[in-house]
């Protein structure tokens, strides 16, 4: 029988060989090597970055399937399901952190407004070769992470900022004016949805959290991600019962009201309008 669910690994499920720290800094053919249960799906309560530099492969997360080669660098939040497949020749880096470590030094909302953690947007960047910045930060990073050193800590924390701003950079050119407040809107919207979808779903709730009418926060997804706001909660409700489908032992009836539904019949008739198949026949083809 299938585990209840996936396990969730804990930041100390991954002691560095120098002793516990609030952080894993490694590369990812020794992290690999050292804890191999990686390749089986699981969850993390953690953030993590996954860069790759040599091999390819293919990364699930969350039932998408990405293909993995060198220049990917992957963001995960935590509570996201994945599992990978990966030659034995990869190599690259892997980054955990916790969001307290990051909020101890850089409080406030920014951690959440990350356009990779947001949930709505696709969880990798494909970096061109000519990008070495970000590679580089890693390599340092890496090598700081090797021994102990005076102000570690905070020689890591700042890493950890550098790459993530600078991973922003990456996914948009900065928006202005009215570009600039839709992308706002979005990442606040993808907030929202990441803490109401059991509860919520329709797009009039999430417009009155934003204070906007409906329309609008539908026309600024249309605009900004080309969906609509109905959709994109449709698909976030979605991928949850996938991971509970695919990863747990819950019945049918038990997932539905695990997402919030009253009627195990109509969630029935919800998932197979958004996903195309019977939750049954989803769970047969994900066993």
């Amino acid at each position: 029988m299938k585990p209840t669910a996936p396990p969730v690994l804990a930041l100390k499920s991954f002691p560095p060989s120098a002793g516990p720290r609030p952080y894993y800094v490694a590369g990812l053919a020794e992290h690999l090597a050292r804890f191999p249960h990686v390749r089986e799906p699981h969850a993390h309560d953690f953030y993590l970055l996954i860069y790759v530099t040599e091999g390819a492969g293919l990364h699930t997360i969350d039932q998408v399937t990405y293909e993995l080669r060198p220049g990917s660098l992957f963001f995960l939040a935590p509570g996201q399901v994945h599992h990978w497949q990966l030659p034995p020749e990869v190599q690259g880096y892997v980054v955990f952190f916790s969001a307290e470590f990051y909020l101890f030094r850089y409080p406030g909302p920014r951690l959440y407004e990350y356009p990779f953690f947001d949930g709505i947007r696709p969880p990798v960047l494909y970096l061109p070769p000519a990008e070495t910045g970000l590679l580089g930060l890693l390599q340092r990073l890496h090598a700081e992470t090797r021994a102990e050193q005076p102000q570690q800590v905070e020689v890591v924390r700042a890493y950890l900022l550098l790459l993530l701003e600078l991973a922003a950079r990456h996914v948009a050119a900065p928006a202005t004016g009215a570009a600039a407040l839709a992308q706002q809107q979005i990442r606040q919207f993808g907030v929202l949805l990441n803490q109401h979808y059991r509860q919520q779903r329709t797009v009039q709730q999430y417009a009155e959290h934003l204070h906007l009418t409906a329309g609008h926060l539908n026309a600024v997804c249309r605009r900004v991600l080309n969906k609509t706001a109905s959709a994109l909660i449709h698909e976030r409700v979605v991928v949850e019962a996938q991971r509970l489908l695919a990863h747990s032992a819950l019945s049918v009836a038990q997932v539905a009201d695990e997402l919030g539904f009253d009627d195990p019949s109509y969630f029935g008739r919800y998932f197979r309008k958004y996903a195309g198949r019977t939750p049954e026949a989803y769970r047969q083809q994900h066993r």
